[in-house]
């Protein structure tokens, strides 16, 4: 895993071989950050990133000037792990919860440019991902959601499904608000 853009391009990141992840690969991480490249202004946003994992995604976004990331996982082990690589590259907008991402969304009250969801593929709620985010008002308005998910699910039923993008395995799902 590496950092793709912005100021700490090139940088690569070495999480513990022991965290309960599955990374983005940085294919798939590329390719999303190519289409945002032309859909937002990176300097001023925030961003949500719901099942973090190692941080590779809020590591990204703070890279490359996002003014607030809020970082959520219940692996207390990848949570330490991004608080320590944040603190190490001084990205101080980069701020991490150890909770249940359901739980967690449930007490959010705030609302963000743009919210990434990166759940365990074997996860039977993904679905209710955008649902309760858009119940809840929590994408601002002309934000989006991002979902990560396997290529073989199909999340176009939402009325604020945009589009997909597949690459290999994974896909992307977008929200528009």
């Amino acid at each position: 895993m590496r950092i793709i853009g912005g100021g700490l391009k090139g940088l690569r990141l070495n999480p513990p071989k022991n965290l309960p992840v599955r990374p983005t690969t940085d294919l798939a991480k590329e390719a999303l950050f190519n289409i945002l490249q032309n859909q937002v202004e990176f300097d001023t946003l925030t961003v949500l990133d719901l099942f973090s994992g190692t941080g590779n995604i809020s590591l990204e976004f703070a890279s490359r000037g996002a003014v607030k990331v809020i970082s959520v996982d219940r692996s207390v082990q990848c949570v330490h792990y991004l608080n320590d690589t944040a603190r190490q590259h001084k990205l101080e907008q980069i701020k991490t919860y150890k909770a249940d991402v359901f739980k967690y969304l449930q007490l959010e009250t705030n609302q963000y440019d743009l919210i990434f969801a990166d759940p365990p593929y074997d996860l039977n709620q993904i679905p209710e991902i955008p649902k309760i985010i858009f119940e809840k008002n929590l994408v601002a308005p002309g934000g989006l959601l991002i979902v990560e998910h396997q290529s073989m699910q199909n999340l176009s039923q939402h009325p604020a499904f945009v589009e997909q993008r597949k690459y290999g395995h994974s896909s992307f799902s977008f929200f528009k608000a």
